[in-house]
């Protein structure tokens, strides 16, 4: 109970006026997205939360129709006797899409999550044995006579038959498909002095964004459902829930790949005239052309950017002789399906300290060849191949990868 508590006057007169508080039930709804080499276009959450209630029993039914079910502890009693001609009981959901945000814990983006609720049902337990509420000695024709249609394993319209159903002499487990938002009910035959449905399993389904686009970490939000008579989650106007709130949180999970790797001596780049160098030596005709493809492997799921550095001084790299410097400009091509703003990324030169990107794989790319290249500047092929110039020149290049975009 919350409680306002009114002192007033001399007399100390302490008021107090008490109102019920809402209870809450809560479950944690979670899904992960990791890239999967063997699969690399299915960018698709998979749910990591252990199925509870109806689809833990009949897991074959619910692979079908690609949904999971939770039970929660939610009990629904009845506050009266239920009598023929006084309504009656039974299930209605919230089957409609619903919208929620959730958000990046460590950087605070947003995305949207959708969920709507696929099916519902319970065990009902009646308060005494349901032959001998009707008449009868056979467990499962007391139950078929207690209701005007034949039972519970036949959904109420306009829900429809899950195929499964379970009973005991004084209790009932079922399950109903919960195709649109409308209550399903089923009327009592007979009295029943009271009943009760101990829990609420759901089966529910999810639209997820696609993770290509999300940033890597927890990305958590809530919907929040209310339960009883008139609520998203309804049993009918004579079942009180034990709560009258029913949260479900969820965490999406979101880790990506970014990884690059070189062949085997691929941090090592000889910079060579087309053909080598035994043209000009052999010639002395001057390369139009010094450079060099160096190959890498990446494997990426989501946004990434690049930057070149090579120490201070200007857009180009520098490469140092004993005596004299040629400057080199670096080339970036990235496989098909990782693109940028423009489309596919091909030759896109490299400037000293400056980020490129965003790159977004529109699939997980899976160790797919790229290419870096690296050549002598035009201006500067002159200074590297001076006839009689015996030199080596040398310098340090770093490519940057960067997923914290």
């Amino acid at each position: 109970m919350d409680c306002l508590k009114k002192l007033t006057g001399k007399l100390a007169l302490l008021m107090t006026l008490c109102v019920p508080s809402a209870e809450a039930a809560n479950q944690e709804i979670r899904a992960l997205f990791r890239p999967d080499p063997a699969q690399p276009n299915r960018n698709v959450f998979i749910n990591k939360t252990p199925n509870s209630g109806y689809c833990a029993i009949y897991p074959a039914e619910c692979a079908a129709n690609q949904t999971f079910s939770i039970q929660v502890p939610i009990r629904f009693n009845s506050t009266r006797p239920i009598v023929p001609g006084s309504g009656g009981v039974g299930v209605k959901a919230p089957a409609n899409w619903r919208q929620l945000t959730v958000t990046n814990r460590d950087t605070q983006e947003t995305e949207t999550v959708e969920i709507r609720i696929t099916g519902m049902g319970s065990n009902y337990l009646l308060s005494d044995t349901a032959a001998n509420l009707v008449g009868v000695t056979d467990i499962l024709e007391g139950h078929q006579k207690l209701w005007t249609d034949s039972g519970w394993v036949y959904a109420a319209p306009p829900c429809l038959y899950s195929g499964v159903g379970s009973y005991a002499p004084s209790s009932y487990r079922f399950f109903w498909k919960t195709p649109v938002q409308a209550a399903c009910t089923k009327l009592p035959a007979y009295t029943i002095p009271s009943m009760a449905f101990e829990s609420v399993d759901f089966a529910y389904e999810l639209r997820t964004p696609n993770p290509l686009g999300m940033s890597s970490g927890l990305y958590t939000g809530s919907m929040v459902y209310s339960v009883g008579p008139g609520g998203d989650f309804d049993m009918g106007p004579m079942m009180a829930p034990e709560d009258s709130l029913l949260s479900l949180d969820f965490v999406l999970d979101v880790q990506h790949t970014l990884k690059v790797d070189l062949p085997p001596g691929g941090n090592k780049v000889t910079l060579e005239p087309e053909g080598g160098w035994q043209s000009w030596i052999e010639s002395g005709r001057k390369p139009t052309r010094i450079y060099r493809d160096q190959l890498f492997y990446i494997s990426a799921s989501s946004r990434f950017r690049v930057m070149l550095q090579c120490g201070p001084g200007g857009s180009s790299c520098t490469l140092w002789g004993r005596s004299k410097f040629a400057l080199v400009d670096t080339r970036l091509s990235l496989p098909d399906g990782i693109e940028d703003n423009n489309g596919p990324v091909r030759d896109l030169w490299l400037q000293n300290g400056v980020w490129y990107g965003p790159f977004q794989p529109r699939f997980y790319a899976d160790r797919k060849a790229g290419k870096l290249r690296f050549e002598v500047y035009k201006g500067s092929i002159d200074v590297v191949v001076q006839p009689g110039n015996n030199d080596t020149f040398s310098g340090d290049i770093t490519v940057i990868w960067d997923s914290e975009v």
